[in-house]
């Protein structure tokens, strides 16, 4: 095999992996951003533990019959780059929605979250919920209100007793 074929094979096999183990993937259309725009977005990723790159669409589109997620062919036209976050599903979403919205020339194409393909609406949609930890602190508060209220309406009793009793 000439190199140039092994090289390319391995393209392929790295970008099937990364879609493979990734908790989600954003393809983004990054045409028209300024080279400082492009380094401040990968900046905001690396932060987030996200890995940006941009791959040939052909390699991509190879990986992406070898992950078995061929319905995200049809989303890898023009110039792409792609966000993979192993660790946290949402934070590709949000920071790429944030930046998009500051700067309309960034295009959310599509997406893979955990295994499935989802629209650009749905990564939209995604990225307003909240992050794992504001999702934690929500089920938390809502699993103390009964304690807490609990405790409230014994201490007024006993408040309450302490009045009738002096």
């Amino acid at each position: 095999m000439s190199k140039i074929l092994e090289a390319k094979q391995a393209v392929v096999s790295e970008v099937a992996e990364k879609l493979q183990g990734a908790a989600s993937v954003v393809v983004v259309d990054y045409r028209g951003l300024t080279v400082a725009q492009v380094t401040e977005l990968r900046k905001q990723l690396r932060e987030a533990g996200i890995e940006f790159k941009v791959y040939k669409n052909s390699m991509v589109r190879r990986a992406t019959v070898v992950a078995g997620l061929e319905s995200l062919n049809e989303n890898l036209t023009g110039p792409n780059a792609i966000a993979f976050s192993t660790e946290d599903a949402i934070a590709p979403a949000k920071i790429l929605n944030e930046f998009a919205k500051k700067n309309e020339k960034l295009e959310i194409k599509a997406g893979v979250i955990e295994g499935n393909v989802a629209s650009a609406e749905e990564m939209k949609a995604l990225a307003t919920l909240p992050s794992r930890d504001g999702l934690l602190s929500m089920l938390l508060s809502v699993l103390q209100a009964p304690v807490r209220n609990f405790a409230l309406a014994t201490k007024a009793v006993a408040e309450q007793k302490e009045e009738q009793g002096a």
